[in-house]
């Protein structure tokens, strides 16, 4: 029985060790909605083909169903953020990262905290939740008219019925702290319109991938946007950190 098979639900051989991460279930009833609104809050650009690519690395492994649909269980989930935290915090590439798994799944411990079994969704859950300047300013403890006031700014965006996207909360709460300090929405207006250009750079880089119109292309042009996008932020951060400590 190889750890591959156990990871899909099977239990293992008496001589093979169980895939990590050991002790949580390995039920298959998660749909690729599910997944994605349990990580949707802590890695905002995880997505359907995100989730693919990483299957064709070799990653994970979902069930499949009679009909073809993937089905996912609490331990493919924490795998999952596994990967998605070494990307993003440790930038490893996915070889390195699929040798560390490996090592684990034989047997090795584990680096960094334990991993948190997946909890079950909800129609209220942040990655699944509508948006709109009400919910936002209730959900961060400010008010309705600062959030206007960002929208207003074009620091935060409406779409379709005055609907905010999933990041809206983590933007208004940061909006709030620099308040305190004396910059208001009118002043994040420019680092909003910097943070387009960056977004329109990427999107150069990742259109020859889009344009062909195959799964496997889009969730590589998907995993390179990410990657870019993550060193364009973690850039700007160490200039912002640079140039303040200098102040002093």
């Amino acid at each position: 029985m190889t750890v591959a098979r156990a990871a899909q639900g099977e239990p293992p051989a008496d001589d093979t060790p169980e895939a990590w991460p050991r002790g949580i279930s390995r039920q298959a009833t998660m749909r690729i909605s599910d997944v994605l609104a349990l990580l949707g809050p802590e890695f905002p650009s995880v997505s359907h083909s995100k989730l693919r690519f990483l299957e064709d690395q070799g990653l994970i492994e979902p069930v499949r169903t009679p009909s073809g649909y993937r089905q996912y269980s609490a331990a493919d989930v924490e795998r999952l953020r596994f990967v998605l935290t070494e990307q993003r915090d440790s930038y490893l590439p996915l070889k390195v990262i699929k040798e560390r798994l490996a090592e684990m799944d034989a047997g090795e411990p584990a680096p960094g905290p334990a991993p948190r079994l997946a909890e079950a969704t909800s129609a209220d859950s942040p990655a699944r939740r509508r948006w709109t300047a009400e919910s936002v300013a209730e959900a961060t403890g400010t008010s309705t008219g600062f959030v206007q006031q960002l929208v207003s700014a074009g620091v935060l965006r409406e779409g379709a019925g005055g609907q905010l996207d999933a990041g809206a909360p983590d933007v208004v709460r940061i909006a709030s702290r620099l308040a305190e300090h004396g910059i208001e929405p009118r002043h994040l207006r420019s680092l909003r319109t910097s943070a387009d250009r960056h977004v329109g750079l990427v999107d150069q880089l990742v259109a020859p991938y889009r344009s062909q119109q195959t799964p496997s292309a889009r969730a590589q042009g998907a995993e390179l946007a990410a990657e870019i996008g993550e060193l364009l932020a973690r850039l700007h951060t160490a200039w912002v950190r640079r140039g303040t400590g200098d102040l002093m």
